[in-house]
């Protein structure tokens, strides 16, 4: 029978500083989050230095506020974000979480990023069985996964230049508005033609599942250029490049799907919010006959709830003693283990 954890974890990969605790009988018991966006807007991008000052003020307050509001349980052990992300920033939360390991007798493990978001929808009362499909889409991240369990995972496909989120924030900068681009690209989408510019859909016509947006990305530029300067003009644009990465991630995803035999389908990442996105492969799985599993919104961006499942998951890695403080810019995400196959 497994023993009862309780874990604290801590994210600070990028823009984010965030704590969480999760009990392994009981779930999620208390989350908290602080964006950095504000901090970032005036240049138009996270600038590595700013976020981890940011992470230095904000991480503690969060740790405590979170143990505050899961009324002070007996924690057995501490989970952070060892990467990918940016060095500096991790730093901080894997500094912060070996202090408090050491002053509290307690194991710290330092786990995986885009484990955290992969299995991020185990959150859910809905949970999806293993094994299943899973697309990770980011910032940073375009992947397409297949997941046997927790450490079993081998990737099908992935970006060969821009992951989905840089593309979505890269073009939304064409258009000009603001940061984060994401978001408010996919708000003025919203109001434009989804058919007013035919964009490519990259790489569908080649076999594999690999993804490419920078040709996606110069005919956005093209039609910025050519097009008036007018809102209806941008909305036109913003709408046809979303419809564009929308068909493509939905083609590969069915594509995953029926090359694997699986018949479930994670979606998790920050993009993974976008509602056109959400609806368009609720309508393929309800035309292919595939289950379809997302993280709460709130779950879908960086945060600590993820990041202190896994640490829960991987409870049994967790090993009394002082722990280095670790980071790791790049990770790739199958050089990961199951947690029995490690003796750490």
């Amino acid at each position: 029978m497994q023993r009862k954890n309780v874990i604290l974890g801590i994210e600070s990969s990028c823009d984010e500083s965030a704590a969480a605790i999760y009990d392994s009988e009981r779930g999620l018991l208390a989350h908290a989050l602080h964006s950095q966006v504000a901090l970032h807007a005036d240049y138009g991008g996270v600038v590595p230095e700013l976020a981890s000052r940011d992470h230095i003020r904000k991480l503690m307050p969060l740790i405590e506020q979170v143990i505050a509001e899961a009324g002070a349980p007996e924690l057995t052990g501490i989970a952070y974000t060892r990467g990918p992300g940016l060095v500096g920033a991790l730093l901080v939360g894997a500094s912060i979480a070996v202090g408090l390991g050491m002053s509290r007798n307690l194991p710290v493990l330092g786990v995986h990023h885009m484990e955290g978001h992969l299995l991020s929808p185990l959150l859910e009362d809905e949970a999806p069985a293993f094994p299943f499909v899973a697309l990770l889409v980011s910032g940073g991240h375009t992947l397409l996964v297949q997941v046997e369990g927790v450490g079993h995972y081998r990737v099908l496909g992935e970006s060969l230049d821009d992951a989905v989120g840089e593309a979505f924030d890269k073009c939304a900068k064409m258009l000009g508005l603001g940061y984060p681009g994401g978001p408010a690209l996919a708000a003025l989408a919203a109001e434009g033609r989804r058919d007013a510019h035919a964009f490519p859909r990259p790489m569908l016509k080649r076999a594999g599942l690999d993804f490419s947006f920078s040709g996606l990305k110069t005919a956005v530029m093209l039609a910025v250029k050519a097009a008036p300067d007018t809102h209806q003009a941008r909305a036109d644009i913003a709408a046809s490049f979303e419809q564009a990465v929308v068909d493509t991630l939905v083609a590969k995803c069915a594509r995953a799907l029926k090359q694997t035999g699986r018949s479930r389908l994670v979606v998790a990442g920050g993009v993974g919010a976008n509602r056109h996105l959400r609806a368009a492969l609720q309508a393929r799985g309800a035309r292919d006959g595939f289950a379809l599993y997302f993280p709460q919104s709130q779950f879908c961006t960086d945060n600590a709830a993820m990041i202190a499942l896994v640490g829960s998951l991987r409870a049994e890695q967790m090993r009394p003693g002082i722990a280095p403080a670790e980071a790791r810019a790049r990770w790739p995400l199958d050089s990961l283990q199951p947690p029995a196959a490690l003796n750490v």
